[in-house]
């Protein structure tokens, strides 16, 4: 009867538990990275529907006119009546009929007059601040408005101040 050199095949219990420690450590820094990703993976959308939010109030008061068209500078009340660039400011989400599923963002407008950008000399401008705040984001967005052409829907002359 011969004997022959069999060697074993397989793993040592401390090549296996080396193995185990490495994949754990390799899989903890992959989820750990991954949980970053998914945890923060809303942040562009809510950055981005802050901002068309903001863009689509900016837009509409700067359609408006300059000053009231009847030349009575009173506040009308009702997003109906606004008629100027004035009559937005302070005004907020419900008073702007911005819908009940946006309430997390908060829409803030500030118009102030402003002839600083233009120099001195020329037709005075209102600058119209637009903020619409998603905790922790906050968009602002600003815009210029002058007087061009405009006219009096009463007098017929023009509506622009001299």
């Amino acid at each position: 009867m011969c004997m022959t050199d069999i060697r074993q095949r397989g793993f040592t219990l401390i090549e296996l538990i080396i193995f185990i420690v490495v994949v754990s450590a390799g899989l903890a820094g992959i989820l750990s990275v991954m949980n970053t990703t998914v945890k923060s993976s809303a942040d562009p959308m809510i950055r981005k529907q802050s901002i068309a939010i903001a863009e689509s109030v900016l837009e509409e008061i700067m359609l408006q006119n300059y000053n009231d068209p009847d030349g009575t500078n009173a506040g009308e009340t009702g997003r109906a009546n606004w008629d100027n660039v004035a009559d937005y400011h302070g005004q907020t989400n419900a008073a702007l009929g911005i819908s009940t599923e946006l309430s997390a963002y908060v829409v803030g407008i500030d118009v102030q007059d402003d002839t600083s950008v233009i120099g001195t000399g020329t037709r005075p401008a209102k600058r119209v601040t637009v903020t619409v705040t998603h905790s922790p984001e906050v968009i602002s967005l600003t815009g210029y408005r002058t007087c061009y052409g405009e006219i009096n829907s009463v007098t017929g002359l023009s509506n622009c101040p001299p």
